[in-house]
């Protein structure tokens, strides 16, 4: 009685098989088979829940049968009801301790959660029934993967395919395998084997496509997905997805009308403006832009993200921002971003007051609110410091975040500069990087004196551009290297970086190695050469920054390296280390006091001016006591003999203290003054 229900089942004809198969349960309703049967009938027909309940009338009949409930658990993990799947796999193995499949469903499930001992005890049950299934392997392969072992998965993984190579469960943790260790093209060969099998899926198309991206073809991973396109999987992030790749690939013009889809169908979804915003701007379609949000605000004039977005579209302080900004805050009325744009629009346009009063608003609505505060106490800097001081200890007595008690330390120091307090402000940060010294590089040693030098040797013919860079805290060398940048000189900053060269240039014995012998000096150049290609420099023209200098380097600089050109950065040592104290330094040197710090800099700055003195080296001292944009580019203009651009005054940071500022410091600073005045003068500046 069941040939029929089969045979509908075989051929996919669902309307047969449900037919014959309540045929059979009005025949013999108490028939746990028949239930059986018609569960699958109307899973084929697509209806779950129906083949969930006949699965569960076929378990009241019979209990004890295991296949009913591995077959329910198949069902439940469908329709991703987990929990209930494994207690059904579980009653499946208490009632057959032979239930091979089950085991690894479960197996599946254990690392799904992460419960990796657990998947390890499951398997090893699995493997007790079938030692060799293909499966046993899937699964200890792609536990290996999870416990970070890559190489021992691919092992496992690609044995048991040479043994297995049809099977499909194994193909896939295979193909992920190589994922793991990055092997992109074996993985997309085996994802596609996968998808040729099944070519309706859209998980596998997808990871097919995204593979392709790895390996940089967005152009092929964008075709790969456009069946995808049309009918139910034709979402808004499917026409996001093709058309951010389309962006990638280059293809802007196929790019816009995908990702004007999926931002017409989901206006609210930032992930949608964000890539249509770059295809109009590389189409130069502004219009276009301003026209189509513009009709999406009418209907969604509160979506903080389109207005950001409108806004991107006018320049900066022109009368047409001002319009769009005057109707987001028509729209939403005292929304602190609109205000926020507002006081950045006054700030452009030259309009202190206006951005003041702004950010006053900003502080009602929103109390302690960073930016407005900032706003407030740099007005307050040039008009009330007294109130400036007021308004910072008010905000430290509030901040709850120690990162940012500390900003606002420094920035407390500054307002008691501003309000001619400098014993209290010298005090506030020297306080602030004693707090930090263990966290910060020690003070790199200053060598003694030396008297006898290498011969420089002989300019080479021809002879590559090198230029090192050096400057001490305080001395404003980060604007040289910002306008070097700017003028797109190779300059190599790595060293500053998360993974810098491990020449000695970047290692403190190497003063000490030079000194006492154990280091060759033209050792140390042949490995900064040898370096150089690994940073990106292939024909030997470097401008480096270096994090340290000591005169000692010219022990193997002179006779190795002698068409090199050392650039330093150096103002009166009295403001850099005011400067040090109040700002810190682009490498972060340890200052357990003013004092220490004013015995280090004056040794230190002692070497730059027997270098000047004796001209021990072709060298650039590049005078910062002015520091302007302009005056800084001409500066290294001069040095170079090369045109120079101007970088802009945001791309060198927020201006320092002017020249000469240390005078207002000379009672609060008088001792470590005086351990600086005579090197002061050694480099030609005044003693008072």
């Amino acid at each position: 009685m069941y040939e029929p229900i089969i045979d509908a089942l075989r051929r996919g004809v669902a309307s047969e098989a449900l037919s014959a198969a309540r045929d059979a349960i009005a025949a013999q309703p108490q028939d746990a088979t028949a239930h059986r049967l018609l569960a699958a009938a109307l899973r084929l027909d697509g209806d779950r829940e129906g083949a969930l309940a006949a699965i569960g009338q076929a378990i009241e009949l019979a209990p004890d049968d295991a296949n009913l409930h591995l077959e329910r658990a198949g069902l439940l993990l469908t329709e991703r009801q987990l929990d209930e799947a494994q207690a059904a796999l579980a009653r499946a193995t208490g009632l057959d301790p032979n239930q091979f499949p089950a085991y690894i469903i479960q197996a599946h499930l254990a690392i799904g959660r992460a419960d990796l001992n657990e998947a390890e005890r499951l398997i090893r049950t699995a493997a007790r029934i079938a030692p060799e299934h293909p499966h046993v392997a899937a699964v200890e392969g792609t536990l290996a993967l999870r416990r970070g072992e890559p190489d021992r998965a691919l092992a496992i993984l690609s044995g048991a395919a040479e043994r297995a190579p049809g099977d499909a469960q194994l193909r896939h943790a295979l193909a992920f395998a190589y994922l793991g260790k990055g092997h992109y093209a074996f993985a997309e060969q085996a994802f596609r084997s996968l998808l040729e099998g099944d070519p309706g899926s859209r998980p596998l198309r997808l990871m097919v496509a995204n593979l392709m991206r790895l390996q940089s073809r967005p152009g092929e991973a964008a075709d790969e997905l456009a069946p995808l396109l049309d009918g139910e999987t034709g979402t808004p992030g499917m026409h996001r997805l093709v058309g951010e790749l389309e962006l990638d690939a280059g293809r802007n013009e196929r790019a816009l009308p995908r990702l004007r889809q999926a931002f017409l169908a989901q206006p609210l979804d930032r992930r949608g403006i964000l890539p249509l915003i770059e295809a109009w701007r590389r189409l130069e379609l502004l219009d276009e832009a301003r026209t189509t949000i513009d009709s999406v605000l009418l209907e969604h004039p509160q979506a903080p993200d389109l207005w950001r977005a409108r806004l991107l579209f006018e320049e900066f302080a022109s009368d047409a921002a001002r319009e769009v900004i005057a109707r987001w805050r028509e729209a939403m009325p005292d929304f602190v971003p609109a205000l926020e744009a507002q006081t950045t629009l006054h700030d452009q346009a030259g309009e202190p007051e206006l951005a003041y009063a702004t950010a006053q608003r900003i502080t009602e609505l929103q109390p302690g609110h960073t930016m407005a505060e900032l706003r407030i106490i740099d007005q307050l800097l040039r008009s009330d410091p007294d109130a400036a001081v007021l308004r910072v200890e008010g905000l430290l007595a509030q901040a709850p975040d120690p990162n940012v008690k500390r900003s606002l330390r420094q920035l407390l120091g500054r307002c008691f500069d501003a309000a001619g307090q400098p014993d209290a402000a010298a005090a506030t940060w020297a306080e602030l990087h004693a707090e930090v010294v263990g966290e910060r590089l020690p003070l790199p040693q200053p060598s003694a004196p030396i008297t006898q030098w290498p011969e420089l040797a002989p300019l080479p013919d021809p002879a590559p551009g090198v230029l090192l860079l050096w400057g001490a805290p305080g001395s404003l060398v980060e604007y040289i290297a910002a306008t070097i940048k700017h003028s797109a000189a190779p300059l190599l900053v790595d060293r500053f970086g998360a993974q810098p060269p491990t020449d000695p240039l970047q290692r403190y014995d190497t003063v000490s190695g030079l000194l006492n012998g154990s280091l060759d000096p033209a050792y140390l150049v042949s490995l900064w050469r040898a370096g150089l290609p690994a940073r990106g420099i292939h024909d030997g023209n470097a401008f480096d920054w270096l994090l340290w200098w000591d005169n000692a380097l010219l022990l193997g600089l002179r006779p190795q390296l002698p068409e090199a050109v050392l650039m330093v950065a150096v103002r009166d040592p009295r403001d850099m280390l005011l400067d040090w104290l109040a700002f810190g330094g682009p490498v972060p040197l340890a200052l357990a006091s003013p004092l220490e710090g004013a015995r280090w800099m004056a040794r230190t700055m002692e070497q730059i001016a027997e270098l000047s003195e004796h001209d021990l080296f072709p060298h650039r001292l590049i005078r910062m006591d002015d520091a302007n944009p302009a005056g800084i580019a001409q500066a290294i203009a001069d040095a170079l003999g090369a045109n120079v651009a101007v970088a802009p005054q945001q791309m060198l940071g927020p201006p320092h203290f002017p020249a000469g500022h240390w005078r207002d410091f000379r009672d609060a600073l008088a001792e470590e003054f005086a351990v600086l005045t005579p090197v002061a003068q050694r480099l030609g500046y005044r003693a008072e």
